[in-house]
């Protein structure tokens, strides 16, 4: 029997797909991907979320402020986040969390990756723990699990973590990028660590040496496209933006992770696979 992937992590809803979703899920549908967690970032992406898990069963949506967009809160945001989880069957929240590191880069490097970032200072660490800590005592309050982005902010992060309620069905750090030293604590917290083929590179290896370090109970993988791509040798679907050229990181892809992360694992692709299958139904919910 082939193995079922669980994608933990990525963003189908982007604009850059240019409207090839349909093509892009049965693509990684033909390669095993079973089920997918798809994140939106901000208000204007809320609704294309909603269809697309509307649309495929497999989809498992979540509606978030990500702190890159937190500029583009609107004064209902709040109101306008509840009203799509009431009405999106299955819906959890994230990609929310704390981002130093593009407070720490200048407008041109920050523009690579959000082009209005390069004419607006991005929003300090008070404010995103402030709108941070509104989407967490959420789904505390509705027992949902939540996926976190933490970028050069652990420090706080787990400051936050120590003082707000307990989330009943756990969280993922997507693409953990912290010490193997945090580990455990993080688990005790609740948190699930979440592998991106990004860490297949080979500049990767001390995060490569991190995940040996965490419990095979606590690990996700994902694919985070349309981004972090894998190397080019391991890079099977190319893909590329209509608007720019540039490359993209294809959902069906997420076999490819689960193959290296096994490697450096030293396990089979088939037992990683069935772990980690079993770790996405415990933080997101059973299949169907």
């Amino acid at each position: 029997m082939s193995p079922v992937f669980c994608d933990a992590h990525n963003h189908l809803q982007d604009d850059r797909f240019a409207g090839r979703q349909d093509e892009l899920i049965a693509a990684a549908a033909a390669v095993g991907v079973g089920r997918s967690v798809v994140n939106g970032a901000a208000e204007s992406d809320w609704a294309a979320v909603s269809l697309l898990a509307r649309l495929n069963p497999t989809i498992i949506p979540s509606f978030d402020y990500h702190p890159w967009y937190l500029h583009e809160r609107t004064p209902h945001w709040q109101d306008v986040l509840t009203g799509w989880l009431d009405a999106t069957p299955r819906s959890i929240i994230g990609e929310i969390g704390l981002d130093r590191w593009i407070l720490e880069q200048t407008p041109a490097i920050r523009s690579r990756f959000l082009p209005e970032l390069a004419l607006r200072e991005p929003t300090g660490i008070s404010e995103q723990t402030g709108v941070f800590e509104v989407q967490w005592r959420l789904a505390a309050r509705r027992n949902l699990p939540v996926s976190v982005h933490c970028l050069h902010a652990w420090g706080p992060l787990l400051a936050c973590l120590r003082t707000w309620p307990r989330l009943g069905r756990g969280f993922l750090l997507h693409s953990y990028g912290g010490s193997a030293e945090l580990i455990p604590e993080l688990s005790r917290l609740g948190a699930y660590f979440g592998f991106p083929g990004y860490f297949l590179h080979e500049r990767k290896f001390r995060q490569q040496a991190v995940f040996r370090q965490i419990p095979l109970d606590r690990i996700l993988v994902e694919t985070d496209a349309p981004d972090q791509m894998l190397p080019a040798s391991l890079h099977p679907y190319p893909l590329t933006d209509p608007a720019t050229g540039r490359e993209l990181n294809h959902p069906a892809n997420l076999p490819i992770v689960y193959a290296g992360l096994s490697s450096i694992l030293g396990m089979p692709v088939a037992d990683l696979a069935a772990q980690v299958s079993d770790n996405f139904s415990r933080i997101f919910g059973p299949s169907g």
